[in-house]
């Protein structure tokens, strides 16, 4: 069987590399991506974090912190713009490339490896072509599996290569922390302290069915990732044409104050997909199904495209004022669809780069992600939001390629 070879290719310190690269006057100085005394670090140069200057960090603590440092505000349009040249880039070394992020993507060299040499060569190869397409230095890691080839891009960083052989995947995992491996969040990270687990070597110790009724299902995938198991592809990006939530409830709600709550909760969850996927729509569909089960649903075109959580709440909340309430709801939905081009997705992201859509809903929905990001989902909620919770019975979404709802 033919070796695996994943590659997991991560630009270092990006947005804030982007801005020393277009103005030489920031280099070697800390540049903080990030303005106002109540917004958020979105990146933070090297120079910054050897002063504990942290990406999702409240700007005014970064400026207790980095007193010097260089405040300048996002230019989202131009990180998409290099995006894009860096995704072209890797596609010359193989057809197989995942975009995980702007500025990180896996790469399937299996089948193209030979056409450059072993894992060092092709590996430093990337990080040169890189190089000379953007101007900026990324962090390569290259490995038999997805999740080891990300874990590997950050051992070296910044401008580092790792790569893990085939051969030493078990070596490699024995010392390494549990926490990171993907999945291992703090919750899981305390329950397996307390059973004497460290690191991913120590999750060996007992057998797969151990794990399975310690942690449910998420048990045989974490002492699989111990093994160095990881089936899964590189996946090449497909047309999304609608990005939707939706929330069955365990006891039917005739509450239109109630559905709305839901419906600002739904919006939130949709928005954060559309700013990940770096996609704007125009047209907000709510989906409402009765207690009879009988369902309807309701579209309303925006006069410009959008990612902004408060946008689609309010176009959502909108069409369910407009719905009458006669008997009691089990299901309530919003999804967003009609997305613009590809260029048009990318360049519409910020401020002057995006007249149409109100910069400062916009920051705001940025900084909530990168806390979300870091600190995880439950870290930051809307005053709104607060004490919500309760009487859904399962939560539902997609991203897929059907229409709105689908």
């Amino acid at each position: 069987m033919t070796s695996r070879h994943i590659v997991h290719v991560d630009m270092d310190a990006y947005f804030a590399s982007v801005e020393q690269l277009d103005d030489p006057s920031l280099r070697g100085r800390p540049v903080i991506v990030g303005v106002g005394d109540r917004g958020v670090v979105s990146a933070a140069s090297y120079e910054a974090r050897a002063f504990g200057v942290r990406s999702a960090m409240p700007v005014v603590q970064a400026r207790r912190l980095c007193p010097m440092g260089v405040f300048v505000p996002g230019r989202y349009a131009r990180y998409a713009e290099l995006s894009r040249v860096l995704m072209a880039c890797l596609g010359q070394f193989s057809p197989l490339v995942e975009p995980a992020s702007i500025d990180e993507a896996y790469v399937d060299m299996t089948g193209s490896a030979t056409l450059f040499g072993g894992p060092q060569d092709f590996g430093m190869a990337m990080k040169r072509a890189v190089f000379s397409a953007t101007g900026l230095a990324c962090s390569v890691g290259v490995a038999p599996v997805k999740f080891l080839a990300k874990i590997a891009s950050d051992f070296h960083k910044p401008d580092g290569l790792t790569v893990v052989e085939e051969g030493d995947v078990r070596e490699f995992l024995a010392v390494l922390p549990v926490e990171k491996i993907p999945g291992v969040g703090r919750r899981t990270r305390e329950a397996l302290a307390l059973l004497g687990v460290r690191t991913a070597g120590d999750l060996l110790v007992h057998p797969r069915e151990f794990w399975e009724r310690r942690l449910g299902k998420h048990g045989p995938e974490l002492y699989d990732k111990a093994l160095g198991i990881d089936p899964s592809p590189v996946r090449l990006s497909r047309e999304v044409k609608s990005i939707s939530a939706e929330n069955t409830f365990d006891a039917d709600v005739s509450s239109r104050e109630a559905l709305a709550v839901w419906l600002l909760h739904q919006s939130e969850r949709v928005g954060r997909q559309l700013r990940k996927k770096n996609l704007l729509g125009r047209t907000v569909t709510l989906k409402l199904k009765y207690s009879d089960f009988k369902q309807i649903t309701r579209a309303k075109t925006l006069p410009a495209p959008t990612d902004c959580d408060e946008a689609i709440f309010e176009a959502a909340r909108a069409l369910l004022d407009d719905i009458p309430l006669s008997r009691p709801a089990r299901l309530v939905g919003v999804g967003v669809s009609g997305f613009g081009a590809v260029a048009a997705r990318l360049d519409l992201w910020h401020d002057a780069d995006a007249p149409d859509v109100p910069a400062r809903p916009r920051r705001l929905d940025s900084a909530i992600d990168a806390i979300r990001d870091r600190f995880g989902s439950d870290a930051i909620r809307r005053g709104r939001l607060f004490g919500f919770g309760g009487t859904r019975r399962r939560d539902a979404g997609n991203d897929g390629g059907g229409g709105a709802g689908s």
